[in-house]
């Protein structure tokens, strides 16, 4: 039987409701992470994910199995600079971190942690990690998700030695274009065509910011930041802008795809590998019980409206 992890306690029993028992501690902590060492951040059958990573380590610490939430999944290849998770500790797990280290519980974890993520040569790496506010929760207390994508157009600009972090394009790109159509496609909209849906799960979402830069170095950095992205949003709305920045397809290309609302042969996908979360935002300490509730119920009205419409 599969559960989400919402759904479960640190011990890994099934908890009835969302509410938390008083006696856990929630921490929160930022990671980032090289994912072309791993086939995306979720646990699966047969490949390494980044969380079974950071779960197992945190089995060594704990001396137990600790479930982690994680504010936003990201695909095999994708990396992060400053992805969030939380997960329970005990009041004893809790004050126990420091051992004998003159050190806050927090910082202690970060040390200990590291040590044993170090060895996978710092492919994953913990930035923070410290007591979280009264209501906080990575995925459904956060704001909004920012994202960038590098993409080297013309053979001039490619570098074997930032390979990882970049897309390589033959072609040119005209960054005006491509910024005429991510203006085209900003605010509330249903991103069927820009993503992979899944069962009962909605694809709206508020698109804040979408824009391409030429840097000092040539290459085209593109910026996205919304309240959440659906499975493939960002690879396959930075494709469509590029498909319009080299010449293959004509101006307005990806409003008129959003308004179809049809996921086809056009809808391509960039490459994951110049895809990073750069970061998650989050309301202010006394407003995360209340956003992460307003959330739920969002997802919650738009998977019931999304049932009905498929009966």
């Amino acid at each position: 039987m599969s559960t989400d992890p919402e759904s479960i306690d640190p011990l890994g029993t099934i908890a009835l409701g969302a509410t938390q028992t008083p006696a856990w501690i929630r921490m929160r902590m930022v990671l980032g992470y090289d994912g072309a060492a791993y086939s995306g951040w979720a646990r699966q059958p047969n490949v390494l994910g980044v969380q079974q990573l950071v779960e197992e380590a945190l089995e060594m610490l704990i001396r137990r199995q600790v479930r982690v939430v994680v504010a936003g999944r990201t695909d095999a290849g994708v990396h992060a600079r400053r992805q969030v998770v939380h997960f329970d500790l005990t009041e004893e797990e809790y004050t126990s971190l420091p051992r004998k280290a003159p050190l806050a519980p927090g910082p202690a974890l970060v040390r200990r942690i590291n040590g044993i993520l170090g060895r996978q040569d710092g492919a994953v790496w913990v930035h923070e990690a410290e007591r979280a506010p009264e209501g906080f929760d990575a995925r459904f207390s956060a704001l909004a998700r920012r994202y960038s994508y590098r993409i080297a157009d013309g053979q001039q600009r490619w570098d074997p030695l930032t390979r990882q972090l970049t897309t390589w394009h033959r072609e040119e790109l005209d960054v005006e274009a491509m910024n005429r159509e991510a203006r085209s496609v900003l605010g509330r909209h249903d991103f069927l065509t820009y993503c992979k849906p899944r069962p009962h799960a909605t694809t709206i979402r508020t698109l804040q910011e979408f824009t391409f830069t030429r840097g000092a170095d040539g290459l085209v950095l593109a910026h996205l930041k919304a309240d959440a992205f659906c499975h493939n949003m960002v690879r396959a709305l930075i494709g469509a802008a590029m498909m319009v920045g080299d010449g293959r397809e004509q101006p307005g290309f990806l409003a008129e795809r959003l308004e179809l609302m049809v996921r086809d042969s056009k809808t391509k996908l960039s490459h994951p590998r110049a895809l990073v979360l750069e970061e998650v935002y989050y309301p202010e300490a006394a407003e995360l019980a209340a956003r992460a509730l307003q959330t739920r119920a969002r997802r919650t009205e738009a998977e019931v409206d999304e049932a009905a419409a498929g009966s």
